[in-house]
């Protein structure tokens, strides 16, 4: 059963088991921590972490499991909903169907982050010697909507030059109608490169593929039946309320300045 499990990781978890690797101590040569997330229908869904410290020997690791559970303990007071998935001697005893996350930080010979998981599998026959061992599972990363705003912004502080990858500097979030805009021309963008693969398999320049073709379907299946009239009108009345937000935003900035700035003269 653990062998039909699969991993599914947000980006926060990545980011913060990179940010824990890059703040580790001098003589560590790796980090280790504690899975939070939770487990439905064979699906392990990791949404948080936190680091644990840790001393490393020549024949083991000694972690502090103290630390770990207090900091749990703190954890599932703001996120209860947020259960320990991570597999660990101390870890196995706290969850069912644990796993066991690698992330590969040092990008050694390649430009892509090795990301792999593991269930623990016991192996032995009856009343002879028990061991186990780390079995792969399938692992995939996805992302909330506020996550992919996120990322997007953070590709565009990044610039790929000759194939290394350097500093662009410092970009700002965007106001929500730019970034309308930026979604609209990657939509068209995507719409043409839709309509000529269609376009390829009818001319018959392209072998079809079924699972695109239920794909499409299902697209085109979930937008709504509507004239171009219903369309115009909805889209419409949507920007008129967006530009109602920005405007009353923009009043709440400039009021808690003029407050901070009235604040810091009467202080004088």
């Amino acid at each position: 059963m653990a062998l039909d499990l699969i991993v599914k990781v947000h980006p926060v978890v990545l980011f913060q088991i990179v940010d824990a690797y890059e703040r580790r101590n001098s003589d560590s040569h790796r980090v280790i921590g504690t899975l939070l997330g939770s487990t439905e229908r064979g699906v392990v869904e990791v949404t948080n972490c936190f680091c644990v410290p840790h001393k490393e020997y020549d024949d083991q690791v000694e972690a502090e499991l103290g630390y770990a559970g207090d900091l749990y303990e703190i954890n599932s007071k703001v996120n209860p909903q947020e259960n320990i998935v991570v597999i660990h001697e101390y870890y196995a005893r706290e969850c069912n169907n644990p796993v066991h996350l690698t992330v590969d930080t040092t990008l050694i010979n390649t430009t892509r982050m090795a990301i792999k998981a593991y269930v623990c599998v016991q192996l032995g026959v009856p009343n002879g010697k028990q061991g186990s061992m780390f079995t792969p599972i399938k692992v995939q990363i996805i992302s909330y909507e506020p996550e992919i705003t996120g990322l997007q912004v953070c590709s565009k502080t990044q610039s790929a030059i000759g194939g290394v990858v350097k500093s662009a500097g410092i970009v700002e979030p965007q106001m929500d109608l730019a970034q309308i805009a930026g979604a609209s021309t990657k939509l068209a963008s995507m719409l043409d490169q839709v309509l000529a693969y269609v376009d390829d398999v009818i001319a018959g320049k392209q072998q079809p593929d079924n699972q695109v073709g239920r794909a499409l379907l299902d697209m085109v299946n979930s937008v709504p039946k509507m004239t171009s009239e219903q369309f115009d009108d909805m889209f419409n009345s949507n920007v008129k309320d967006l530009l109602m937000v920005v405007a009353l935003s923009q009043l709440i900035k400039t009021q808690l300045q003029l407050n901070e700035k009235l604040t810091l003269l009467t202080t004088l």
